[in-house]
């Protein structure tokens, strides 16, 4: 298996939205497809806030990706027609200049001393990738999740660079529910007494010591050295809870115990099903991904906000994003990012003169159905690529 990802070195300083600078800063990125001569044919997809950039498999990396369902030849988003890049959020650990890499000026790990990140940043990091293949409009830009709000701030950012979006499970601001929980999140890792106020021992294991460079690998955590283990697995199975729905809970586990030789010693230890399916997927999370730059996302997301371009009105935020046609998914279980807030992209979008399509699925799992119900968010996504 190689590697497909690319890397682009952004311009140095890169100033930040919230003040401070990054220099010798990068993004990486992974592309499908082919540009074709006159350029009018990319695609670029914005992910949420722990995917990398490899959304699917492609020639240099066959290792299934995290929308692979969705992207390729004769999927929805059908690679023989489109040509699409997927960016790793900048302050991501999957290649990007983050929290875990290395800051020229001292030759240590930025950790907190990492500038203040918004998702204004991320867009103006993604455009700059964008750009740098020569593209001057995309054809759609599709944002999921935390990405959809990163997409919503590429377009006011950088009027007339996007003709059609495709806005899946996301918000216009976050809301006092996401915000309560991503502060939860981030509770659970500060209090952990191993993060140390960022200082958990990153060389104890990370390869962050080559995460600022160009070509760097992702940032793992082997076994050894000191880590918020605990704060992390807290966070995950918190982000976990809000990603599907009591629907979704209710018919997988119901209250099905384990059986009593999977059960732990402790009297308060895991009995049902439902405890063990969070544990095993916090296990499979908490060394994979940097705990310093899930913080510095988490708040990102927390501080996004359209109402502050529009007087204090979303919607008057939104009007002043210039799209021709857009497409906005939601789904009616998600309580993380609950349908309400599709509907107001939608009105704003369409207030902006937007020729604006609404979905509503009742897909069980949640936020989650992007990644789950391919069948029903293919259909829509495909079919309003097929009309463009």
């Amino acid at each position: 298996m190689g590697d497909a990802r690319q890397y682009l070195a952004l311009a140095s300083p890169f100033a930040m939205k919230r003040g401070g600078e990054l220099r010798s800063a990068h993004v990486a990125y992974e592309t499908w497809g082919e540009l074709n001569a006159e350029r009018d044919n990319a695609v670029l997809i914005l992910t949420g806030l722990s995917p990398s950039a490899h959304a699917a498999s492609n020639i240099d990396d066959d290792s299934p990706g995290w929308w692979e369902a969705m992207l390729g030849a004769g999927n929805a988003i059908d690679t023989s027609r489109w040509f699409v890049i997927c960016v790793n959020s900048l302050g991501s650990d999957k290649g990007s200049t983050c929290p875990a890499s290395i800051d020229p000026a001292t030759g240590e790990a930025y950790r907190l001393n990492f500038p203040d990140l918004s998702l204004e940043d991320v867009a103006n990091a993604a455009h700059a990738a964008v750009s740098s293949l020569g593209i001057k409009q995309l054809a759609c830009l599709i944002g999921c999740s935390m990405g959809g709000m990163s997409a919503l701030a590429y377009m006011f950012l950088h009027p007339g660079s996007v003709r059609a979006h495709i806005s899946v499970d996301t918000a216009p601001q976050a809301q006092p529910f996401a915000i309560a929980i991503r502060s939860l999140q981030r509770e659970a890792i500060r209090l952990d007494p191993n993060w140390k106020d960022g200082g958990y021992d990153i060389q104890g294991g990370m390869s962050a010591a080559s995460a600022g460079s160009a070509g760097a690998s992702d940032i793992h955590v082997e076994e050894g050295g000191t880590y918020p283990d605990t704060g992390m697995s807290i966070a995950r199975k918190l982000g976990v809870i809000t990603y599907r729905s009591a629907m979704e809970w209710n018919g997988r586990f119901a209250r099905i115990r384990l059986d009593p030789e999977q059960r732990d010693d402790d009297p308060f230890g895991r009995e049902f099903q439902v405890e063990s399916y969070l544990e095993g997927h916090a296990q499979r999370f908490v060394r994979t991904f940097d705990p310093n730059s899930y913080l510095y996302l988490s708040r990102a997301s927390d501080w996004f906000d359209m109402a502050e371009y529009g007087n204090g009105s979303v919607h008057e935020g939104l009007k002043r994003i210039q799209v021709e046609r857009a497409m906005v998914i939601g789904v009616s279980t998600d309580i993380l990012f609950p349908l309400q807030q599709q509907e107001q992209i939608a009105e704003g979008l369409e207030a902006a003169g937007a020729n604006v399509e609404f979905v509503a699925l009742d897909s069980p799992q949640g936020h989650d159905a992007f990644l789950v119900d391919i069948e029903n968010y293919s259909k829509a996504i495909g079919g309003f690529l097929d009309r463009l």
